[in-house]
Parts: structure tokens; sequence; C-alpha cells
């Protein structure tokens, strides 16, 4: 201290030290040595800190008021609590919470964080959305300044995978990646430019800042939701929609929750408290899940189906709604497809054309019979509003159709015997019986009537539905079945009712202002990722060249390639004039972790990622995507940007400021990619490379103006605009139904949502209770076709549970019905079923490495075994153990885990691959499997029912359907 510094004095007259000396005072280095030292004190009071902590000072002190000594100790208690200046910010992970959050900073640090709790009221009458968060984001100040943050360029110099890099400046990074860039486009191979970031939710503009350039280059955007396996394909089948939920504020107004293999206490924390309360208030909860789980043991009633039975249940329980005349008939007769007629010699519906009634379309025209006995055209249907989305026509009936009809009818083609769907659907039924249920779920022949009595006596019933289910090989008829329970009984379209499905939170409120800023153009080239890896993985040819590896009733390396030839499903690179097809050729990853979800990942690692030239890996963190990438380019973390967060959990937006300048030399996503495109339209200037004309759609590639072009406000035409994520950030808010509608006056802006959220003020038409939002009541939906009885987005115009395109007729799967779990290994060999849920702990593998979220577990990839299966194999608690089937062997930590059925190895994911002995991880077990179901364009002419579009409609990744054996590594218990 120099001599010169003032000196401050307490009351009675003792010298405190001045103010650079107090622990707050410190530069960088000694706050994290600090922060450190500090947790050594607090996980084992031992070493240097005993003494900095020793209290065998400490005084009385008698009037704590009035005449309080000054006792050094306590600054580290005051000092905890002590802040310069607090931020708005929240967490842009794949959660679904977003959850506003306080960060405070001290002496330019972030210190900590706390949850803001200012969400504004619903009403009243439920409980308050305050406060919201979870120990994860408790704990987000760990990784600003982590070990293992990325704070500069790095380029890869050993094998990818290995770890061995080079720190390198921005502008090496930017012209090795431009002049890559640029000679791709230049050559017209821009369509194997392809670009991977997952949950535009969660952080918009760092989701369209990539996507932006990637759009502008011609490059491929690909899906997530279903590659993660979250997409349940039932919705948009029965539906026409993909995903739309209650928020989580409305089960509170449920009177019968029935939470199905979706762990809400678990992986819904800020959201649980719903579930809870309206439980206090009279609700009664049933918990569906094949373990005793989190969730299920806060319920009333637990039911446990053997692992992938579920459809067996709920279209048992449908049997007992049909059977006991518990159905809503009004609601199945306008709002279904049950009164439309099947001819019985093509397994199609009858359609207009085939009987001579009129219609706009009579090719895609339904018929149903009146009362009378009359053919009528079903109102709504494609065919009656020119097949395609009409929000003006209707579905209301002006005659009453019959459910119950067996009959003969004269076509073009001669007599043809028909019925409704409702025939076919309780001759379906018929074959679950309380027998066969018990027998292929164990549930109790008596349980599941019960609660399927229950649950249509209820006024307003709900299930919340996720991974337990969706994980599966026929996850969607697991989801089909299900939907069918909510629709026998009219529970949905009304507060308390749905089904709400919540894993991952792809639908995204915001969504024009979103589309806008991410795909300027217009012209997306968007691929599924499943069909994508599984097609560059080599998978499908193996599949070709011997099917003997698995038993294959739906042949499916047929059918991918028939949907890909019809152009059912896009594939990227496209084929050459030559037949050929090329490799890609760049990956771009940001807000991702594709390693994370590799399912197949000895097909990935060997086959996929040696036939990309250049990954480029956006990242704050050293994951094991950024650990197999060629250049890693160091992102700003969430507390140092410019977002906005929303979720279909709740109905309010807040945002990410930055509370810190950026670590290092990190930098937010959008400055990132807007250098980027800098860059390229430098090198592209330099070297004069004329526009390249697109393949595929009407426009040309220009990398000269591509900079112009990111930064220009393309509704507006104004040039450089979107300079900035907040600029990027105000043009979503400015441009989006949710916060500025055209019939309201009022609108949501950027420094509205840092004073505290705002709830939403409308609802786009991509939604299913749109226009204004009702400010006074939980957001619910399907009040659009309920209601205001507009047409489900299907071919019938109604919840369509009969699917008569020729594949669903071939495989029996026309209508929802119950098909075994896949097994496809010997079991004999591997006999744990392998299953793989959400933890507590993280939030997919963000968190994962995080010291403090580690300590709440083991600290390490974890097995959990039944005792029973554990002590068989002479595996003690604790053990290291060796996971492993015909793929790869993987290591972890034997848990006990009675809770677990005999027979199982649980894995939470997602471990990183660096966190295992040999890089393998959780997902190298998986073999890649994809349902030929899921590639269907219904119709096939015109895809207007199903078509693909990225995270609606495509394959879904399976996470489950797969079999192991444990043993204890060498060394340990025998």
């Amino acid at each position: 201290m120099s001599d010169s510094e003032p000196h401050e004095t307490t009351g009675d007259g003792t010298e405190e030290r001045t103010r650079s000396e107090r622990p707050g005072d410190v530069d960088r280095r000694s706050f994290l040595q600090g922060a450190g030292l500090a947790a050594v004190a607090g996980g084992s009071g031992l070493g240097v800190t005993s003494q900095l902590l020793d209290f065998s000072g400490l005084r009385t002190v008698d009037d704590p008021i009035g005449n309080y000594p000054y006792r050094e100790w306590e600054d580290l208690y005051r000092e905890e609590w002590d802040w310069d200046s607090v931020a708005r910010s929240t967490h842009g992970v794949n959660c679904t919470g977003s959850c506003s959050w306080n960060v405070y900073v001290k002496n330019g640090q972030v210190w900590r964080e706390e949850q803001a709790a200012d969400y504004p009221d619903i009403n009243d009458d439920l409980p308050s959305s305050n406060p919201r968060g979870c120990q994860n984001g408790a704990c987000f100040t760990d990784y600003v300044n982590a070990d293992h943050r990325v704070k500069y360029p790095l380029r890869r110099v050993g094998e990818r995978g290995e770890g061995k890099w080079e720190r390198i400046s921005w502008d090496e990074a930017l012209d090795e990646i431009a002049e890559h860039v640029v000679e791709k486009v230049r050559d017209g191979e821009y369509d194997g430019i392809d670009s991977y970031t997952p949950i535009p939710a969660m952080s918009p503009v760092s989701f369209a800042s990539g996507s932006r350039l990637v759009n502008l280059l011609g490059g491929v955007s690909h899906s997530f939701y279903d590659w993660y396996c979250d997409l349940p394909p039932g919705q948009p089948l029965t539906f026409g929609h993909q995903t739309d939920n209650a928020e989580s504020a409305d089960w509170y107004n449920a009177d019968y929750i029935v939470a199905w293999g979706s762990n809400v206490n678990m992986t819904r924390i800020p959201d649980a408290k719903y579930f809870l309360e309206a439980k206090y208030d009279g609700a009664k909860t049933v918990g569906v899940f094949s373990d005793y789980s989190a969730t299920a043991i806060h319920s009333d009633e637990w039911l446990s189906p053997e692992y992938g039975t579920d459809a067996a249940l709920a279209l048992g329980m449908a049997r007992t709604i049909v059977d006991e005349g518990l159905y809503d008939e009004a609601h199945l007769k306008e709002q279904t497809d049950m009164p439309i007629l099947i001819r019985e010699d093509t397994g199609k519906f009858l359609r207009a054309a085939d009987v001579g009634l009129d219609a706009d379309d009579p090719e895609y025209a339904p018929v149903m019979v009146d009362e009378d006995g009359d053919l009528r055209v079903a109102p709504g249907s494609l065919g009656t509003r020119d097949g395609k989305l009409d929000l003006d026509a209707s579905i209301e009936l002006d005659f009453e159709p019959r459910l119950d009809v067996e009959t003969t009818v004269a076509t073009d083609d001669g007599s043809v015997r028909v019925h409704t769907v409702w025939n076919s659907l309780r001759e379906r039924l018929a074959a679950y019986t309380p027998d066969r249920v018990y027998e292929e779920t164990g549930v109790g022949r008596e349980t599941h009537q019960r609660i399927a009595r229950e649950f249509a006596a209820a006024d307003r019933a709900k299930i919340i539905h996720g991974k337990g289910v969706n994980a599966w090989y026929h996850n969607d008829l697991g989801n089909r079945a299900l939907l069918l329970l909510v629709t026998l009984t009219g529970n949905i379209g009304r507060n308390g009712t749905g089904f709400d499905h919540y894993v991952g939170q792809e639908k995204i409120w915001v969504f024009n202002g979103w589309k806008q800023l991410s795909f300027p153009t217009g012209a997306v080239r968007g691929v599924p990722s499943t069909l994508w890896t599984y097609y560059h993985a080599g998978i499908l040819d193996l599949l070709e060249s011997d099917q003997s590896w698995v038993e294959d009733e739906y042949d499916t390396a047929a059918k991918i390639r028939e949907a890909i030839d019809k152009g059912w499903m896009p594939m990227y690179p496209e084929e050459r004039d030559d037949g050929t097809r090329p490799h890609p050729n760049t990956m771009f990853i940001w807000r991702a972790n594709y390693f994370g979800q590799a399912k197949g990942g000895e097909f990935v690692e060997q086959n996929l990622w040696p036939d990309i030239d250049l990954v480029v890996d956006v990242n704050f963190r050293m994951d094991a995507t950024a650990l197999y990438s060629d250049i890693v380019l160091p992102a700003a973390t969430w507390y140092e940007k410019y977002d906005l967060s929303v979720t279909d959990m709740h109905t309010y937006v807040h945002p990410f400021t930055p509370a810190v300048e950026p670590l290092g030399e990190s930098k937010p996503d959008w400055e990132i990619f807007r250098l980027l495109a800098e860059r390229i339209q430098e090198v592209a200037t330099d070297r004069d490379v004329d526009p390249v004309p697109d393949r595929k759609f009407d426009r040309e590639i220009d990398l000269q103006s591509v900079h112009d072009d990111y930064v220009r406000d393309w509704i507006a035409d104004e040039e450089g605009a979107l300079a900035d994520g907040l600029s990027a950030a105000e043009f979503i808010l400015e441009h989006s139904e949710e916060t500025n509608p055209d019939y309201v006056d009022d609108r949501i802006t950027f420094d509205d949502i840092v004073e505290q959220p705002r709830r939403f003020l409308g609802v786009d038409s991509h939604w299913t209770s749109s226009g204004e939002l009702d400010q006074d009541r939980a957001y619910v939906p399907w009040e659009d076709h309920v209601k205001e009885k507009v047409p489900w987005r299907t071919l019938t115009g109604r919840q369509q549970y009969y699917i008569d395109h020729d594949w669903f007729l071939e495989f029996g799967e026309e209508l929802p019905t119950y098909r075994e779990p896949l097994v496809e290994q010997d079991t004999s060999e591997y006999p744990l079923e392998y299953i793989q849920p959400h933890g507590r702990h993280a939030k997919h593998s963000t968190w994962r490495d995080n010291p403090r979220s580690m300590r709440l577990e083991r600290g390490e990839p974890t097995v959990w075994l039944n005792p029973e299966d554990a002590r068989e194999r002479g595996i003690e608690d604790g053990d290291t153990v060796v996971m492993y089937n015909e793929l790869a062997e993987i290591e972890g930590v034997a848990k006990y885990y009675p809770s677990l059925p005999e027979g199982t190895a649980m894995q939470y994911f997602a471990w990183e691959k660096f966190q295992y002995p040999n890089r393998k991880n959780f997902n190298h077990l998986l073999p890649m499997r994809l349902k030929p179901t899921q590639l269907v364009q219904y119709p096939e002419e015109t895809g207007e029912h199903l078509h693909f579009f990225p995270n609606f409609w495509g394959p879904t990744g399976v996470n489950n359907d797969t079999f192991v054996e444990v043993r204890p590594k060498d060394g340990d218990s025998q």
C-alpha cells in the first residue's frame, strides 16, 4: 500500500484497510484464485484457507445496532452480497426453461446470479410464475471463467479429437474459413456447406447469426428436433401441427393430470410447481413411468408399464372408454375423422370423386353419411378448401353425421363396401383386452380400466407427454395412442385439457421476426438431420449391402431410396447430372454439441466426419464437438451478449444483456458471423468471383455482396441496419405478431423487456389459438379448431387417426396400434435394456463438465442398475464397470437404483466423449435407426398434410430399442 493512499477509520478509531486492499478490489487472476480458495474452504476447511478463516478471535457483540465493532473476517460475508452493477440475462440452453436472472458484477467480473422473479402474474387464481430457475442456472458463473472456456481462435494441429491446438489470430481464422467457402461456392459446391444449430427459442438472434450467412451462401440448414428424438411424429400425423402446447401455468387448471413419460420434477424444474400446486388444489395426478421416478413419487398413483409398451396401455384405456360409452360423441363427429367412410376394397377414404359429389377438389374430399343415410362431403377437408390451408374455412357441420356405418355405395368402379373410421377403430381396439394389456404392459387389468374411467369422467383432463414415450422406434404409434385418449374424451381446446408434449422447445414465439432474420432470401435448403446422417455415415450402404444384420420388415433401405427419389425427403448435396452425389464439404456448428446427440456414434466418427473437409465450431467451451473440429472460434457466453429468450412453457419474452465484456478474444455469435461475411466478401471481391446461379432456386449467390446483404434489413431495405446483436433482437421484436401485432395499439420493445419480462400481446397463426393473447388466462392450444371451427391442417380437416397412405396401409399402421419394441440383438448375450433419459444435473451436455454440478452426483459417467442385476454380475455400488454390446464398450461407475426395473441399464445423457477413458460415449452403443413411415409425403401429390419441413415432419433419431451387457472392469468386484 502506498504511503500516500488514504486510510479509513471506524467509529471507534480502529484503522480500516484502504479500498484497494478489500477483497472486492482485486485483479482478474487474484479474483479467480480467491474464488478457488473459497471453494476449497467450503469443501474441506483445510489447508491455507484454515488460517484465513481462523475464528479464534471472535468477540461477542452486545449491541449489534448501536455499537458494532469492525471484525475483519465478516468481510467474507459482506462482500458476497456487494456488487457494482446488475444485468438481466438468462441461460440459452436446451431445457425449455427460459428463466429470467439477475447477473451481479463486481470489479468487472460476474460474481453471482439470482432469479429475477418479476414475471407479471397472469391472474390472481393461478400460482405466480415467480420464481423460475434451477441449480444449473445458479452456477453458470462457473462457465464464464472456466478453465475450458475458449478464449482465442484455435486451429487443430493434431488428429481430430486428439486435443492438439495452436492459437491463431482472428484474421488467420477468418481468412482460412473465407477462402475455403469462396472456393466451394465458386465451384458450385455450396449445397455441401452445412450448418447445425438447435432450438431457436433459446436464443433466436444467435440461431439466426449463422443461419443467415449460410442461407446467403446457398448452404444447408439442418433440422434438430427430430434428430434429438424430441419431435413427436404422432402429432403432425394426427393434428397436422407440430407440438403446440399449453403453457405450464395451465396445468393448474386441470382436474386430472397424467404425467406420461414426462419426468417434470426432474426435467421441468421451473415448471414443476404447477404440477404440485394442481395436486394441492385437488387435481388427481397419475405418473406413468417404467421406473419409480421423481415425478412418480409425488403422484397420487403410479403405473409402471414395461419399456416401450405405452401404446398398448393407452389403447387398452381407449377400449374401456369406447366400450363403456364414456366418449364425447359430439366432439368425435365434428372434430375428428371418425364419421368418414373407408373403402373396404382399397383401404382408402371414400372420396367425393368416387361417388360423383361436388367439391372444389373431389379427389381430396372425403365423405360422411348423414342421419338420413345420404352421402355428404366432409366440410373443411382439403377437397373443400382448394387443397390448401384456409383459415377462413370451417369444419362446422350443418348435418348430423353417423359414427356407426356399414353399407354399400355405388362408385365408378361398381358397388363398394364401406364403413366409418369409427368402426375400424372399434375393431382395432377390440384386440386390447384387459388380459392382453396386462400381458404386454404388466399394468393391472382393473387398474388401467379404472384410470381410463377417471380420465373420461374428469371435467378437465390433461396428459403431459415426454421422452419416456418418445425415445422409441415406434414413437409415432405411442404418440397417436395417447392422443386418442384426449380426443375420445373431448379434452382438447379448453383450459386445463390437452396433450402437452415438452421435450425440447422447437416451436417458437416471435416466429415471423426470427424467420425473416434467419432466412432473408426465403430460399431455404433444409435437411432432416437423421436421414442426412444415416445416408452420409454409410448406414444406408451397409443396410443395402447386407440386410442380414437386421430383420427389417419395413424394407428400410428401399423406402429411403424411394422417399429421396420421389422428393418426399430432401438430401444434400443434390445429385449431380452424372448421377453422382458429392460428400458434404463444410460444417458450421454453433450453440450445439453435435456429438452429444450423434446416434450411431461409431458410424458418425468413422464414416461421416472424415469426409467433411472443414468443421468450424463456434463455442464458449471445449466440448466434444469442438474437440473434433478443425477451427474453434471463441463465442461470448450468455452473460456477454444481446439476445432474446422465449419458450413454449410460458408466454413471456425477456432478454440477454451483456453483464460483462466477452472474455479474452471471444465475440457474440452475431459479430462472429458478420465478420466472416465481411471477410468472404473481401476475398470474393479481390478474386472478382462472379455470382453463382443457384441450381434449385431462382436466385444468384453473390459473394461480393454477402456482407452487405447480411447487415441489410431486407424488409425495410435499409443498408447496415443489422450490424449488431441488439439491432437484430429489435428486428425480431418489431416483425413478430407476438410483440408487435397489427390489431393492438401497443408493442413490446427491447427496453421494455430489460425492465422486466413482458407477456406477449398476440399469437402468430402458426400456433393454434391465434390472434390477441388473452391476458387474463393461461395460453392453451387448439382453440382455433375447437372453438372457431378452423379446419385442422390435415387431409380431412379434422383430428385424423386414419392415414390412408400406401405405406401405412402396407404396415398395418393406418390406425393407432401397438408394435412391440424392436429386438434386433441377441438378448442372451446382451440382456439389459439400455435407456438414456434426461437428467437433473445437466441440460444435454451443458453442465455435464461443471464441477459444482458434478458434485451433486457421482462426478463421472454413471451406469444405473437394479441392485439384483448388479449383484448377479458381481458388481458393487461404486465399482467401475464396462457397458458394451456389438458396437462398442464404454466405462462408467455403477450406481444401485432400486427404483429401476430389473433388466435395465440406464445412463443419463449427455456425458462428453472426453469424460470416458476411451473417448467413446453413450451414443457409441447405439446403432442408427430410422422408421420409414416417418419419410412419407401425404397426400403424395401435394404434401399439404405431411411434408418435410425442418422440425415439423421427418424421421426421428431413436435413442432406445438397444440392449447391452455390463461387467465389472478388471480388478473390481467379481
